[in-house]
């Protein structure tokens, strides 16, 4: 049924796969795309070696911005975003949310830049794993973005960690 642009109507019949679509249909493309996911998380630090406010001890609300990518399964996902949500839950969060980073992190100047670098580094390895990788084909984090404040982030990017 066509109709005019700004027409709007109620669905009467819903598409029902094996009918109006077929399976082999629903993979549109065989490239690769990229999804991204955002998350948040409450928690303190302070910085070494800085003379400045952030030397004492203070906390955040980061948010955290993932890019990954992937070539689509046979029904057209790339990277399933509650997957990404898992990879996050499971693997990286619990180091993060309501912690003392200074104390959870590896040995590191709790910089967002130093983070970010660390965030990286996780997903890379959730999405390396035997776990997540059969399910996410050929996945790959394309960048991490870590916001310190709604105005001040710092970001990775696949090829400046992989010189690309």
């Amino acid at each position: 049924m066509s109709r005019t642009p700004g027409e709007y109507r109620i669905v009467e019949h819903l598409q029902v796969l094996g009918e109006e679509i077929q399976i082999s249909d629903l993979r549109y493309h065989n490239r690769r795309a990229l999804v991204s996911k955002e998350f948040t998380f409450d928690a303190a630090h302070h910085l070494h070696a800085y003379e400045g406010k952030c030397k004492n001890l203070h906390g955040h609300t980061y948010k955290v911005v993932f890019g990954i990518s992937a070539l689509p399964n046979d029904i057209g996902i790339t990277a399933d975003f509650g997957l990404i949500k898992q990879i996050w839950k499971n693997h990286i969060e619990t180091f993060l949310d309501h912690r003392y980073l200074n104390e959870t992190l590896p040995l590191m100047n709790t910089t967002a830049e130093n983070m970010v670098v660390w965030l990286y580094e996780r997903m890379e390895e959730a999405l390396n794993s035997t776990e997540y990788r059969p399910i996410i084909h050929e996945g790959r984090t394309e960048f991490v973005r870590l916001y310190e404040t709604p105005t001040s982030y710092a970001e990775i990017r696949r090829e400046w960690m992989h010189g690309e």
